[in-house]
């Protein structure tokens, strides 16, 4: 199965709200992280994209209309090559309200994942996200700097590289009208959904853990 919507934002610019609205809209099932958590072929074939082997992009995305989200946002211009009939859509949001965002959720867990009681596959897909994300995306760790300094790079890449008739520079608080006139689909008559709050991240890992995100800490070990 052909991606037909590829998503190329960053976690935490409402890709949760963005795949339930693709799903929606027919682009279902979307794959987003929660996918690589639930679905048991997957983590082989991120750990396999992670260590740089060839792979087949339909079958790491076999079973899937769309993608949001990480970790296929950290592969979006390949997956824009593989799948060149896909429309791109960019989510994105004012970088400070992403950054206190992030920086609560995605940047705390992948700096304390380790010391959490997590189940041997749980911290294994984490593993695999540190090499494919947060080495190469962020240089190795987070901060502020580096997190803002990664979001603003990656946002200006997607719109030099990608066809303006391709791309959606989507802001999930515009609702469905953008997206279903990119994606040439009537507007629901149901709301835009809206989920993935703090405590819906923190939900599926048992909740947040008492543990401080450290100041500018190697996330990712040498």
């Amino acid at each position: 199965m052909a991606l037909k919507v590829i998503g190329s934002g960053f976690g935490r610019t409402g890709t949760l709200s963005t795949k339930l609205a693709l799903e929606e809209l027919g682009f279902g099932p979307c794959h987003q992280m929660v996918e690589v958590m639930g679905n048991p072929a997957q983590p082989a074939r991120w750990a396999a994209v992670a260590a740089g082997e060839e792979v087949d992009w339909e079958e790491v995305f076999e079973g899937y209309k769309s993608q949001v989200d990480w970790p296929g946002a950290a592969v979006w211009r390949q997956t824009a090559i593989a799948f060149p009939d896909a429309k791109i859509v960019h989510t994105e949001r004012p970088e400070d309200d992403w950054w206190k965002s992030f920086e609560k959720t995605i940047g705390k867990f992948m700096s304390i994942y380790r010391s959490m009681p997590l189940p041997p596959e749980i911290a294994g897909i984490f593993d695999t996200m540190q090499e494919l994300i947060i080495k190469p995306v962020f240089g190795g760790h987070i901060s502020r700097e580096t997190a803002i300094a990664a979001y603003r790079r990656n946002n200006a890449l997607v719109r030099e590289t990608i066809p303006a008739d391709r791309l959606l520079v989507f802001d999930v608080a515009e609702g469905w009208e953008p997206l279903c006139r990119f994606l040439d689909v009537p507007v629901p008559a149901k709301a835009f959904p809206r989920s993935n709050q703090r405590d819906e991240f923190w939900a599926k890992f048992g909740g947040e853990p008492d543990i401080a995100m450290p100041a500018d800490r190697q996330a990712a070990e040498a």
